[in-house]
């Protein structure tokens, strides 16, 4: 037990900007709504998310590690996390899921606050996602590799 009286010293903890939310999109991948939350990171601390809809003047939580997330859309969701992006997918979109969806980042050890952007989203109005633009994030030189195959097929072809 510590004493009621002692006074334990803490250190005085300089607020900065960890991360930073750069950009919020929207698009549909077959019958799922895909989500991405790109941001800029200046740490290593661990990051917690929260994706929510808001609709009829209501926030429904739809993902997240800072909140509990609403029954209705937990079985339906699931997000992804890459270098600079958080992804969410919501499966099964239908014109009942329209509405604001937000994403809200926190890194640990943040003291300037969670970070947050919105975007509105109509099912009609949302484009396809393009197919190759995580791919091309996170290029590999295995895809590399796949991906000049068909030349090198071609350029043996040309020697025979």
């Amino acid at each position: 037990l510590v004493p009621s009286n002692l006074c334990l010293p803490l250190p005085v903890l300089q607020a900065a900007h960890c991360q930073m939310i750069k950009d919020l999109s929207a698009c549909l991948l077959g019958q799922s709504l895909r989500v991405d939350c790109r941001f800029e990171n200046k740490t290593s601390n661990p990051l917690t998310y929260e994706f929510s809809l808001t609709k009829d003047n209501r926030k429904h939580i739809i993902q997240s590690t800072i909140g509990v997330p609403e029954n209705l859309y937990r079985a339906r969701a699931n997000v992804t996390m890459h270098k600079n992006l958080v992804c969410l997918y919501l499966q099964s979109f239908t014109t009942s899921d329209e509405g604001v969806y937000m994403c809200e980042l926190k890194a640990t050890n943040d003291y300037t606050g969670n970070q947050i952007k919105n975007i509105t989203v109509i099912k009609d109005k949302l484009e396809k996602c393009a197919g190759f633009s995580l791919l091309i994030q996170n290029t590999s030189w295995l895809l590399l590799l796949l991906l000049s195959l068909p030349l090198l097929q071609a350029v043996d072809f040309v020697s025979l």
